[in-house]
């Protein structure tokens, strides 16, 4: 398990060899968010494209998902 900062913002990331070669990563905190690599510096660099496209996307999304929504607090 590492970690890995994107905008200012730290995630962590798990780190998988690979039967075949490379390496898998994967963001815990951002369901869906994988990716590769054939070193351990190139999935990292990968994973970290990865983080920032899943946030720009994420934030589209939620964009247009929250029109005419009233945002509401709750506590657990």
């Amino acid at each position: 398990m590492g970690y890995a900062t994107v905008k200012g913002r730290k995630f962590t990331v798990m780190m998988k060899r690979e039967r075949v070669g490379g390496y898998s990563v994967w963001v815990l905190e951002l369901p869906g968010c994988i990716s590769q690599g054939e070193s351990k510096e190139e999935a990292l660099a990968n994973i970290r494209e990865a983080i920032e496209g899943y946030l720009e996307a994420r934030q589209i999304m939620m964009k247009k998902e929250a029109k005419g929504a009233e945002p509401i607090e709750i506590t657990l």
